[in-house]
């Protein structure tokens, strides 16, 4: 017994030597550090523990026809450590080499039989040692569970039954010894590699947040070419060849290899973009192939995908090209992982700074209708002139005048009543009316049950452009029709139309851009707030004479922008 466990144990060195030369094995390593395998790496894994097994068999020490053998430690090793389909597959092998290959003896069914159960005991062990801690305590006492079953197995099966007692009172003790020590052992270095993967993880994080405080004022202080300056920090940072950052239809910048190409502003080139945007899950492109980028001889040869995301919506996509082929490591999907978390997140806090900023400005705008000396001065005069020929009319434009003003002074919270909205602009309209007579018609085309809360101010600065920008400055007679209906999708379409002198095409694209004058932010103002409550601006058309200004207002999309924010 003594000189079996020695010879066991002497095998037992080639099981660790080739399971540390393995699990040192790039591909390997890169196999066991995924989160979730795939059928690929599961049949990959099952050959490599089957094939630990079958060693196990070929170094085993012959004994009165059976064979004491280490051929459970590759078994266990690959159920404990991958999960029962990996445990029962690498069983199943082993076994299968054992009793067709390899059946010597008078014990190579019940061992055939006890490999397979192995595996299977394995895969339990995986199911139930969720926090995967004391993989090695469990493999230790798994091997001496298994291999008293394999005894029994023996003793029950095998023929003579003399000649089996010999083999399980020899054998028994030596090799729950040898394959109780082995599985540990390998199980600890294949544990290393799990060690090194949380390891990876921490040390990407802490360089994804270096990168989030460097990136971090160019999203707090957008710019044009802010993004630009995000991929190149990111760039710089991970060492890769290209990054670029994208919205769900347009590249949002590029920097890097194929920039010649993958050009900022245009729409990007490649399917995995598209299916990333669509899905909302991380894509690892391996090879061209894979890029599939509609340019001939890109340089760029693999990449990985991350969605940006405002909650559970995707917004965007970060992109991390590498020049080579399999340039992809587990430690860089680890990192743009992270990266696509804090990016996503600075989007959202940018884009809720960005709301204040615009409340800010929408609240100077209204102190500013409140104390425009010109507006007051005109709508006093205007009341002054009827107050001896027509006193009821000037009582009425007093009503309107402090109506317009205690709306601007009173309305603290961010969202009204459409109604009030429409009863602030009703007001504002008769006080300008009153002055310019018939010079001014308005047409009023207004839903009722409109149940909607909206932004303050956000229809009022459009019709008091038309008036004072589209009707006024002709000199002549004006029409400015108001129109606000439900739509068929419960929607809200809001459409202010004049026929004055017309809107330049260099103030819409101004108001596109956010880059209108300060004195001047009314209508851009309302363009930007229609955008972060509800997704889409103004559209602003330049009629043949005048301009027709249209957008939507929807309370379902303003209630899932501001949770997707404030989350």
């Amino acid at each position: 017994m003594i000189e079996l466990l020695k010879n066991l144990v002497n095998n037992l060195g080639y099981i660790i030597v080739i399971a540390f030369i393995v699990t040192n094995v790039r591909s390997f390593k890169k196999i066991l550090q995924k989160d979730a395998f795939n059928k690929v790496d599961l049949v990959i894994l099952s050959i490599i523990f089957g094939g630990f097994g079958i060693l196990g068999t070929y170094v085993g020490t012959e004994i009165n026809g059976a064979i004491a053998n280490t051929r459970i430690i590759g078994v266990m090793t690959g159920g404990i450590m991958c999960g029962p389909i990996v445990g029962i597959a690498a069983g199943l092998i082993a076994a299968i080499h054992r009793v067709v290959i390899y059946p010597i003896g008078i014990t190579s069914v019940p061992c055939s039989i006890a490999t397979v159960l192995s595996g299977a005991l394995s895969g339990y062990i995986y199911i139930k040692n969720k926090k995967r801690q004391k993989n090695w305590y469990y493999g230790f006492f798994g091997v001496i569970v298994m291999e008293s079953i394999e005894m029994i197995l023996i003793l029950s099966m095998s023929k003579p039954f003399k000649m089996a007692f010999y083999i399980v009172k020899n054998i028994y003790i030596p090799m729950t010894f040898a394959n109780g020590i082995g599985i540990a052992l390998v199980i600890l270095l294949i544990q290393k590699i799990h060690n090194e993967k949380e390891e990876i993880g921490a040390s990407e994080a802490k360089l994804a947040l270096e990168i989030a405080n460097k990136t971090l004022p160019y999203f707090r202080y957008n710019s044009d070419n802010a993004y630009d300056k995000i991929c190149d920090i990111i760039k710089k940072s991970t060492k890769a060849d290209a990054v670029a950052i994208t919205d769900r239809e347009r590249i949002l910048a590029h920097v890097g290899l194929g920039h010649d190409h993958h050009v900022k502003g245009e729409h990007f080139l490649t399917e995995g973009t598209k299916k990333v945007v669509n899905k909302g899950e991380i894509m690892v492109l391996k090879g061209e192939d894979e890029i599939n980028c509609k340019v001939k001889n890109c340089p760029l040869k693999s990449a990985i995908i991350v969605p940006l995301k405002e909650g559970t919506k995707t917004i965007g996509t970060l992109k991390i090209y590498y020049a080579f082929e399999e340039g992809v490591s587990y430690k860089n999907i680890k990192l743009a992982e992270g990266l696509s978390q804090i990016i996503s997140t600075q989007i959202e806090i940018s884009k809720v700074e960005k709301l204040k900023e615009m409340a800010n400005k929408a609240e100077i705008k209204a102190l500013q209708a409140q104390i425009n000396p010109h507006f007051l001065f005109n709508a006093l005069n205007t009341i002054s002139s009827f107050v001896r020929i027509n006193p009821d009319k000037a009582r009425e434009l007093i009503i309107n005048l402090s109506t317009y003003l205690r709306y601007n002074i009173d309305v603290v919270d961010e969202m009204v009543d459409i109604y009030d909205e429409i009863k602030q602009i009703k007001a504002y309209i008769d006080i300008e009316k009153a002055r310019f007579g018939d010079k001014l018609s308005i047409i009023y085309e207004i839903d009722e049950n409109l149940n909607l809360r909206i932004p303050n101010l956000i229809i009022e600065p459009i019709v008091e452009n038309s008036v004072k920008h589209g009707i006024i400055p002709t000199g002549e007679k004006g029409i400015v029709k108001i129109s606000i209906n439900k739509t068929e999708d419960e929607s809200v379409k809001v459409c202010i139309e004049d026929n004055g002198i017309g809107i330049s095409q260099n103030i819409i694209n101004k108001v596109y851009s956010g880059e209108m004058d300060c004195n001047k932010i009314g209508i851009s103002n309302v363009n930007t707030r229609l955008k972060i409550f509800y997704g889409k601006g103004l559209n602003i058309e330049k009629l043949k004479k005048g301009t027709r200004t249209t957008f939507i207002l929807n309370e379902r999309m303003r209630k899932d922008e501001l949770h997707n924010s404030r989350r």
